[in-house]
């Protein structure tokens, strides 16, 4: 069967728009704040090869699910890169922050945005290994439930991923009641072997696989 050769006066002069370019630029821009008080404000941001930013459109849909579940919730953000889970979730109402991250000057930016958005008195910022964090857990806040992200490089799900479930188990043991749980991850993380299996909700935004628990 013959083809008709397209009429190029019918084609669409705009460019069409190439996914990796789109991924490219999200990964190198400044992340913004998607919802609530702090709306559209941009995070001081310098890319590394230490962090991962969770692409907008993916927090944005967790944040969704979410719903305002989060109001008074105290934020933890682990792997913290940017800080943008932990911000979201202060312009949407949680009642403080503590993001762990042990690249330190990520800390520091993370530092410096809570200042900018003045939040600095309710945000509490560990430059640390998270899984080391984890093995001597500070006081966390008790008085309010806990909404827990576990964001990391995927590599960690892979190469270390007893600790990473180890972590996740410490924090589920000394959790307040009502607390909220999301893990981002990859395929290759088989999210069954999560704590307390079966009981997790499971969204894909590929690349991403979101797992909530709450």
């Amino acid at each position: 069967m013959k083809h008709k050769r397209p009429n190029p006066a019918s084609q669409s002069t705009t460019p069409a728009r190439n996914p990796a370019v789109g991924d490219a630029e999200e990964a190198t821009a400044r992340p913004r704040i998607i919802g609530g008080k702090f709306r559209h404000r941009r995070l001081i941001y310098a890319p590394n090869l230490h962090t991962r930013p969770m692409k907008d459109r993916v927090r944005e849909a967790v944040f969704n699910l979410i719903g305002p579940a989060v109001e008074g919730k105290h934020v933890i953000d682990l792997f913290a890169g940017t800080g943008a889970l932990g911000f979201e979730g202060l312009s949407r109402g949680a009642a403080g922050a503590t993001f762990v991250d042990r690249h330190f000057p990520t800390a520091d930016l993370i530092r410096q945005n809570a200042a900018a958005l003045e939040v600095a008195e309710r945000v509490t910022v560990y430059p640390a290994n998270v899984l080391l964090w984890s093995r001597r857990l500070p006081p966390l806040p008790a008085a309010a439930a806990w909404l827990v992200f576990c964001s990391p490089p995927w590599d960690i799900y892979v190469e270390q991923s007893e600790a990473v479930l180890g972590l996740l188990q410490t924090l589920l043991d000394h959790a307040p009641a009502a607390s909220i749980f999301v893990v981002e991850a990859d395929e290759r993380f088989d999210l069954g072997l999560l704590p307390r299996p079966g009981e997790w909700m499971v969204r894909e935004y590929p690349p991403a696989i979101v797992a909530i628990l709450g």
